[in-house]
């Protein structure tokens, strides 16, 4: 899964730092361990010599932003003083001269790197640090959505085989099924997101195979998502926090997934879906 997130999301942030920021060039990537980052996403570049290299901790500008877990930059990449020049050549090579580096951080641990520059030797401004900073954060949030899902992924991997678990562990089931279906909307890696709408769908399944009589009902994903929290004992405020959406949208998406069960009251709708194999 790091490629996808160095495929996905990283475009998507230094394709924002460019577009905030008027950078000409943007790249980054994760760290392969606890001391090397790879250098695997390029906007705006001319050439390819950025591509791959590898970043050591403590090495140019972006192993100083590694190691001190701060933003560093340049004014002039080639005479600064300030830090060491491993990698003049591929930097020369792509003519940067300023250059801003952020780390990504995710729970104090750095993940990765996020780079911003010119072709020219200007100062950059508050309005190019804040830029770099928000494209960093936006890899960030990528990660630890990421880290939730692998973590539900490896719990719910367990739980989905056995239709006659105890009711305690069902509650477990319904729990991470609600949780899965809340990050769905978060995650931009569409292989990642056809995994986890498939893990939802075993779960429910798996439930749906405890069920005597199943029944045919298609539900919107918005309405399951939504029905979901309410299982979860959600009030419509909480589940549009949860989702990211308004209130008055989970009471159109709970009223349209009522009619569609045939309910009419939230628990009557809840107990349908999880007859019909649409909720564990």
């Amino acid at each position: 899964m790091p490629e996808s997130v160095d495929a996905v999301e990283m475009q998507t942030a230094l394709l924002r730092l460019r577009r905030t920021s008027g950078l000409p060039v943007a790249f980054g990537g994760l760290l392969a361990d606890a001391r090397h980052a790879r250098i695997a996403e390029l906007n705006g570049a001319q050439t390819s010599a950025l591509r791959g290299l590898v970043i050591s901790a403590g090495s140019g500008l972006g192993g100083k932003a590694i190691a001190l877990s701060r933003p560093c930059a340049v004014t002039d990449y080639h005479s600064s003083r300030h830090i060491s020049h491993e990698y003049d050549l591929a930097v020369a090579a792509e003519g940067l001269r300023s250059v801003v580096a952020v780390p990504v951080v995710v729970r104090r641990k750095v993940r990765g790197v996020v780079y911003g520059a010119l072709r020219e030797p200007i100062t950059l401004g508050d309005r190019t640090f804040d830029a770099a900073v928000a494209a960093a954060r936006d890899v960030e949030q990528a990660l630890v959505v990421r880290d939730e899902v692998r973590q539900l992924l490896a719990v719910t991997r367990d739980q989905v085989t056995d239709p006659r678990a105890a009711p305690e562990a069902w509650e477990d089931v319904r729990e991470a099924h609600r949780e899965l279906r809340a990050l769905v909307p978060k995650v931009v890696d569409p292989a990642l997101r056809d995994e986890l709408l498939a893990v939802c769908g075993r779960l429910a399944s798996a439930a749906g195979s405890r069920s005597p009589k199943p029944c045919e009902v298609q539900l919107a994903p918005r309405e399951l998502d939504v029905l979901a929290c309410v299982a979860a004992g959600a009030t419509n405020a909480v589940a549009a926090a949860r989702l990211g959406v308004r209130p008055e949208t989970v009471k159109g998406y709970l009223r349209s997934a009522m009619r569609k069960l045939g309910a009419h009251t939230r628990l009557e709708a809840v107990v349908a879906a999880r007859r019909a194999g649409l909720l564990p």
